[in-house]
């Protein structure tokens, strides 16, 4: 289907853009310009993310801003100034000095969204040590697999994680001196303590001593096809591609109300639901509970959210939830959208331009990258489908690895003409650039050839530069000759009315090599009968032509996806073919457990 563009009226803009030159801001020296605008800590002693995205704020003219507005699921609210919650982070920093944990000792965070979790995380980063946070819907294996891996000294976590999740753990985890339980309301479990006591008890200002750019930060685990989770540890220096991304994909300005719907267990939901917004002084939004269409409408109309980033399937849900819990809502504050986590529908860029007046601007990044790297801006015209184009101060190619399997490492091949598809590399060397995959050196040397760090993503390029998500390099298919990415197949399908989402693989042929699968779920009112099916393989073989089309559609009432939302391809070829599973840890129990808020791509 060919899906038109969608052009932007500079006039229409309620806000001039941050970035409305952007052959000249890529020209220029982002990184540099950011890291300028950012004070450091005094007396130069150094880049601290916290003091940037919350000391600096505190004592300025920001101080009594709400820095976090928190909505409970039980109606409960609670706002948090720039200055309470230097304060708040302070003593929390103390806490830990007074527990002895010293410089680069891991803290990881289980905790649903609650106003404990965004101060534990800042706190700890005032203290420098490194933050890892946990998804809270998490079972007790990929916890302690976590915790383990990560060497965790301390745990913050509520009363209920640690009795379902983490008691019977214990002695495996030698490594784990401290528990902090938030809600223990003076009776903390055996073997924890309550971290309101201490707290109180804690002093309320804490200088934050020196702080190397190139100090570790945070630890994001990332699960990988097989084994052990991988973990991707960042440093303080990301802050300066957290603010810039902040600025120029996200288009945030300070006066912004700006809702990052994704659980900071994810990468997205630290990167975006903690740190880049406080460095840009906004009010962040933080919804304990899971996601609802009505509430979530409710959130957007009540709080006057002004930008908005969520996950496609969130969007694909909403879709599906139709106009009803829509109508009759005040939405005129929203003024820019964004989805990250997984490719974006075309027809979901278009479903939100005929439902908010704007289209959902899809961005690509990983847990590796730290932050966006490719992305539709907000004076840019958008086309549906496409991931947009590389950040300012982001360097990519595309690449054909050559003389692998051959006992050697590869050699990369620049491919630099029109259409081209391949992998999709960076420049290394941008600030929040992974480090280290924790205990893995040689897995993290062979991401690298050559001063590019290779994504492991195959991604085509248009003649104007906009960059397409073709798959994961083990994703795509080759059928008959064609190298078919799944994304394009998923896309057309989606253009279906009756579909919400779809799921492709590529299956054994003893003739073609692969022939493409499609499993589909469908909008309330259509059944699986016969014919639609028929229609539906009709409706792909007349959009991608037979070669590409679907030899068989499977309507399943829901797609297997991670926690965060992105459907696992390699889990349908797994199940299909009857092959090893691999790691599940990130794994939805079943199709209405789970949070559809996203992640970065790389996280599944």
């Amino acid at each position: 289907m060919g899906w038109p563009v969608l052009r932007k009226d500079p006039s229409s803009f309620r806000v001039t853009p941050n970035l409305t030159d952007y052959a000249a801001a890529h020209a220029g020296s982002p990184w540099h310009e950011a890291r300028s605008a950012m004070t450091g800590l005094p007396d130069g002693a150094g880049l601290n993310i916290a003091h940037e995205a919350v000391d600096r704020h505190a004592t300025g003219p920001y101080a009594d801003r709400t820095a976090l507005r928190w909505l409970g699921k039980d109606g409960r609210s609670e706002d948090l100034t720039y200055a309470l919650l230097r304060e708040l982070t302070d003593r929390f920093a103390n806490v830990l000095d007074g527990l002895g944990v010293g410089t680069g000792e891991r803290v990881f965070l289980l905790l649903g969204r609650v106003p404990s979790l965004y101060v534990a995380a800042l706190g700890a980063l005032k203290h420098r040590s490194v933050v890892s946070p946990l998804f809270a819907a998490f079972g007790p294996e990929p916890i302690r697999q976590r915790l383990d891996l990560g060497t965790g000294r301390v745990l913050v976590t509520s009363r209920r994680q640690y009795e379902r999740k983490v008691s019977a753990l214990r002695d495996q985890l030698p490594a784990l001196e401290h528990v902090l339980v938030v809600d223990a309301d003076g009776e903390p479990p055996a073997g924890t303590l309550d971290l309101e006591e201490l707290m109180a008890k804690a002093a309320a200002s804490y200088v934050i001593a020196p702080t190397d750019p190139e100090d570790p930060a945070l630890l994001h685990f990332t699960s990988g096809t097989t084994g052990q989770p991988k973990g991707a540890l960042h440093v303080h220096e990301a802050v300066v591609a957290h603010s810039a991304t902040a600025r120029y994909a996200l288009d945030l300005h300070p006066e912004d109300v700006f809702w990052c719907t994704a659980d900071p267990g994810w990468v997205t939901g630290t990167s975006y639901g903690i740190v880049a917004p406080l460095t840009l002084g906004v009010t962040l939004v933080v919804d304990e509970a899971e996601y609802d269409a009505v509430r979530w409408y409710s959130i957007l109309e009540e709080q006057r959210v002004s930008v908005w980033y969520t996950a496609p399937t969130a969007v694909r849900m909403l879709m599906k939830a139709g106009e009803q819990p829509r109508e009759g809502r005040d939405l005129s504050a929203l003024r820019f959208l964004a989805s990250v986590g997984e490719p974006l529908d075309p027809a979901a860029v278009v479903w939100s331009q005929e439902a908010f007046g704007t289209p959902i601007h899809d961005n690509w990044w990983q847990t590796e990258t730290g932050a966006i790297m490719v992305s539709n801006f907000a004076a840019i015209d958008v086309r549906p489908g496409s991931m947009g184009l590389p950040v300012p101060g982001v360097e990519v190619a595309l690449v054909h690895r050559t003389g692998e399997g051959e006992g050697e490492d590869p050699a990369l091949e620049i491919l630099d003409t029109p259409e081209a598809e391949g992998e999709l590399a960076l420049r290394a060397g941008w600030p929040s650039m992974f480090r280290d995959y924790l205990g893995q050196p040689e897995r993290y040397a062979r991401c690298f050839r050559d001063g590019w760090y290779l994504t492991g993503d195959m991604a085509r390029r248009d003649a104007d530069g906009y960059l397409w998500f073709v798959g994961r390099t083990d994703d795509v298919i080759k059928s008959a000759g064609h190298l078919i990415g799944p994304t394009e197949v998923e896309g057309v399908l989606t253009g279906h009315e009756a579909v919400v989402e779809a799921g492709v693989i590529g299956v054994p042929d003893p003739i073609a090599g692969e022939v493409v699968k499609a499993f589909v779920s469908l909008y309330p009112g259509f059944e699986p009968t016969e014919a639609l099916l028929r229609e539906l393989r009709g409706f792909a073989r007349s959009r991608l032509g037979s070669a590409v089309a679907p030899r068989e559609i499977v309507v399943v009432a829901a797609l297997p996806r991670t926690r965060s939302g992105k459907i696992m391809r390699r889990l349908l070829k797994a199940r299909e073919l009857g092959l090893p599973e691999g790691d599940l840890s990130t794994l939805e129990v079943g199709p209405d457990d789970g949070d559809p808020r996203g992640s970065a791509k790389g996280d599944s």
